[in-house]
């Protein structure tokens, strides 16, 4: 799903490229795409996009008039600039957006229709979309230890939490409990003043440190390949490559659609997370070290 930095990328292209343009037309592909009926979404057309803004994960258009777009791409939804008039494409294409100069194809990778896209009147219709984490961009460290520690969660649910912190998900959380050397299974309440501070500072710089550098990535062009994977990671989507800070191999805890990567001896005193799944079926005999994990897969 993309995040704070792929957002920003997109939040920041969107203005440069189509900024002050008339949307000329938007064409609907996928019934499941559009979650709103007033206003309807024709209200759009012939308004000029005058300001891109990020709520959260969500992509939001600003139109004439005190109109909004609400586009949520959830895990497989991407945004992709062709030719204006570009023909929507039969099984990935959810919409196309005509302004006067290029189009805008909203596509979804997959069978399964989970990005939506809804239209809004007003900022207190635009407010309600809005998860209510802090903005990190804008917070205090005293802002971002109250909304951490409010209530008691593991570091990797809090971090991931959109009602407490503002577009972090599950890949760069992974990077930012590394960069922090912490637990991703550490109790939010259980951390001290250092930990605290630790986590605010790297949180901030990880965040920044990777738009910066999709950013020069992109350059003047439209972020065509956005994914949670990049070579550059240390440990999201790395299970089983070196820690590139201590050499060990990196863990993962499964669970539904996503994972947690982490190193142990980097981040849990080299102790490894218990998987649901290995452990329902491992049982006693699950390993608690790296050392046991070596020892377990070796040939008997």
């Amino acid at each position: 799903m993309p995040e704070y930095p792929d957002i920003t990328v997109y939040v920041s292209r969107f203005r440069a490229v189509f900024g002050g343009q008339r949307l000329e037309a938007a064409r609907v592909g996928s019934p499941f795409l559009l979650r709103s009926v007033v206003p309807p979404l024709s209200d759009a057309v012939g308004r000029r996009l005058t300001g891109v803004r990020r709520v959260g994960k969500r992509v939001v258009w600003e139109l004439e008039g005190d109109l909004f777009l609400v586009f949520h791409l959830m895990i497989a939804g991407r945004f992709r600039m062709r030719e204006r008039g570009v023909k929507l494409p039969g099984k990935v294409g959810l919409a196309a957006f005509d302004f006067e100069r290029a189009s805008v194809l909203l596509t979804e990778a997959g069978t399964k229709r989970r990005a939506s896209l809804y239209a809004v009147a007003g900022q207190e219709g635009l407010a309600a979309h809005d998860p209510g984490g802090i903005d990190l961009d804008t917070a205090s460290f005293d802002e971002f230890c109250d909304a951490l520690t409010r209530r008691n969660h593991t570091l990797k649910r809090a971090l991931t939490d959109p009602c407490i912190l503002s577009g972090v998900g599950n890949a760069y959380s992974d990077e930012i409990l590394w960069t922090a050397r912490l637990s991703p299974v550490t109790w939010t309440t259980r951390l001290d003043a250092e930990q605290l501070r630790r986590l605010f500072d790297t949180t901030r710089e990880v965040l920044h440190a990777w738009t910066t550098r999709l950013l020069d990535e992109v350059g003047e062009g439209f972020p065509d390949k956005v994914t949670a994977f990049h070579p550059k990671m240390a440990v999201h989507g790395r299970f089983g490559q070196p820690c590139p800070r201590c050499g060990a191999p990196v863990q993962r805890v499964r669970y539904a659609d996503n994972e947690t990567n982490y190193c142990p001896p980097c981040q849990t005193g080299g102790k490894l997370m218990a998987d649901r799944g290995l452990s329902r079926l491992l049982g006693k005999d699950w390993p608690k070290t790296l050392d046991e994990l070596e020892a377990l897969k070796a040939p008997r």
